[in-house]
């Protein structure tokens, strides 16, 4: 019903030439409206060049402090560009990717890229004394040229996640059980960070590690308990080694002092003894050289030298009554057998006035 009104009335319009005039009228104004502008060639060149420059106006762009600007050029990576205002030739030519580089990242090893666990015999690692051990560690890192990271390598997290386990491993391989348990922790992580940079750095993967941090070293669960007799018997293997090297770092030193004693003694004793025989020989010499000048004067000398010496050991002088020997001596009484006389025998004071 609504088909055959609508050709009724277009039929109707028809038939009337008024309404014939005002569609043929309708139709002219929208070809001429359609129809382009005549213009010159002058203002053909204006409009040409207008739109040339509209078009590589869309080719300024700006990158960000915080982001790197990758030209690509039909699809391939030309250029890397600092923050500032650049230019690149506008699309379909050239375009630009702007991705964040100053954003710091994590990544966890022991942990898969689709966040689930390893398992157990992943995390195994061999130490450098040939033991084995359970190592996870966590790792800080950003993007530092972001032309290689996004092209140089396909898959940039799995690479990154790949390469630190491999460095993590070759740093425990060349590292004692016990060092990486205690005490060198630290330099492990530190080795692990310089080995992985060095990897990507061979590879152009565009990435900086920032940080290398052991989360977990640890036996495997199954041999824990034995491990731990095992720590604590070197435990005690180190006491008693601590002991027995105080011990003899105690006992070394005096017997040393003791040594270097005796033997300074015995250096005095032989200096002492050399010059008291070098002493009596130069008197001798001396004694020599004055009696075969004046063999008289000098043997009566020697022989009073004797007699006052011997004379000076004795508390009895025994006299030649004979008259022998030399001149008379008076009888000699030593003043050390003369004893005080006994305090009652002594005078008492003002006694006799």
């Amino acid at each position: 019903m609504y088909k055959s009104a609508m050709h009724d009335q277009s039929k109707a319009s028809l038939q009337n030439p008024e309404n014939v005039t005002v569609a043929e009228g309708a139709r002219e104004k929208f070809m001429e409206f359609l129809q382009l502008p005549q213009l010159d060639q002058r203002g053909w060149g204006l409009l040409a060049g207008l739109v040339v420059f509209v078009w590589l106006s869309t080719g300024f762009y700006k990158v960000q402090p915080d982001e790197q600007g990758v030209v690509l050029r039909f699809g391939a990576w030309v250029a890397t560009k600092e923050p500032g205002l650049h230019f690149h030739l506008p699309w379909p030519v050239e375009s630009v990717m702007l991705p964040k580089i100053t954003q710091i990242r994590q990544m966890q090893l022991g942990v898969g890229l689709n966040g689930a666990m390893d398992q157990a015999r992943d995390k195994q690692m061999l130490t450098g004394d040939e033991n084995i051990v359970e190592a996870d560690c966590s790792l800080l890192w950003q993007v530092k040229d972001a032309g290689k990271y996004l092209f140089n390598v396909a898959e940039p997290d799995a690479a990154l996640h790949i390469a630190a386990g491999s460095a993590l491993r070759e740093v425990i391989s060349r590292t004692p059980i016990q060092a990486a348990l205690s005490d060198k922790r630290r330099e492990v992580a530190e080795e692990t960070q310089s080995l992985l940079q060095d990897m990507l750095d061979r590879e152009g993967a565009g990435i900086r590690v920032v940080q290398v941090q052991l989360s977990r070293v640890d036996p495997p669960a199954t041999v824990i308990d034995a491990f731990n007799d095992v720590q604590r018997a070197r435990a005690d293997q180190e006491r008693a080694r601590n002991e027995a090297e105080s011990y003899a770092n105690d006992i070394l030193p005096r017997a040393r002092g003791e040594a270097e004693r005796i033997r300074l003694d015995a250096e005095a004793y032989k200096a002492q003894t050399v010059n008291l025989a070098q002493g009596e020989a130069q008197n001798y010499t001396a004694i020599y050289r004055s009696y075969a000048l004046a063999p008289d004067v000098t043997a009566w000398r020697l022989y009073l030298e004797s007699v006052d010496a011997i004379l000076r050991k004795s508390s009895r002088v025994i006299v030649d009554s004979s008259g022998k020997g030399a001149a008379p001596l008076a009888p000699f009484m030593p003043l050390s057998e003369v004893r005080p006389a006994p305090e009652s025998l002594r005078p008492r004071e003002g006694a006799g006035k």
